[in-house]
């Protein structure tokens, strides 16, 4: 479904559901990668400047159908993807997705979209150089959620899918259901699991080892002295090293 990546940079993605420790991972290995003197750029899910506003709109407002959500997350991924990751990869840089087109498959299926309507809609989208899946139960993702802010938020618990009266059964059964999704595509398209119940220091270990067998060998962009690279819903400009 995924076209193959024939640029010379490196596109490194993490997937899970909510609650998953994903994020805290990324970002220690964003921090471990410029450390040792690489280019890299990196972009999380629902940051495109196009779309994002109205994004934020339609959730404030709860204005999304299943469909309507899902047009419009693959339109912000299609401006982040033509604008962003593509000339960063063609420039040669390691490009790092805090979630990736298979949040859109799991996520939009989970809500009932038909699988290969959606396919077809990321069909643009290069196959990552590694994945990494977060797997992760559901109760410890949701003590997790719970214990870093004071409730679920309405999207990411599914209820405008009317599952349950209550958040908490709704996020377990949506979340439940894109879990189901996650699992179905490890093979398909070669995820490499990460026991997200152990340490954030072993789960690190494991996912540094990892990426050096992908980067061994490779002759990427330098990291340029006067910036990094990192694009997310608070953009921030170039900073000195």
């Amino acid at each position: 479904m995924l076209q193959t990546n024939l640029c010379k940079g490196k596109l490194i993605v993490v997937e899970g559901i909510d609650g998953s420790g994903k994020s805290t991972q990324i970002d220690l290995l964003y921090k471990w990668l410029r450390g040792k003197g690489e280019s890299v750029y990196f972009s999380e899910w629902n940051s495109s400047p196009l779309v994002k506003s109205t994004t934020k709109l339609g959730k404030k407002e709860r204005m999304f159908t299943p469909t309507t959500f899902s047009l419009i997350q693959v339109t912000d991924f299609a401006d982040r993807w033509e604008n962003f990751f593509l000339p960063m990869l063609k420039a040669g840089v390691i490009v790092l997705a805090d979630r990736y087109a298979f949040t859109g498959l799991a996520r939009d299926v989970a809500r009932g979209i038909d699988p290969q309507w959606i396919r077809n809609l990321y069909s643009f989208a290069y196959q990552p150089d590694l994945t990494f899946f977060f797997r992760i139960d559901i109760d410890t993702a949701v003590d997790r959620i719970l214990a870093s802010r004071a409730k679920i938020k309405y999207y990411e618990a599914g209820m405008d899918l009317k599952l349950s009266d209550k958040r908490i059964d709704s996020f377990r059964i949506f979340q439940g259901r894109i879990l189901e999704e996650y699992e179905r595509m490890i093979k398909e398209f070669n995820f490499e699991v990460i026991d997200a119940t152990q340490s954030v220091q072993k789960q690190q270990k494991n996912i540094r080892g990892l990426v050096r067998q992908v980067l061994q060998d490779w002759d990427g962009l330098p990291s340029p002295k006067t910036s990094a690279h990192r694009h997310n819903k608070k953009p921030q400009k170039a900073v000195q090293n």
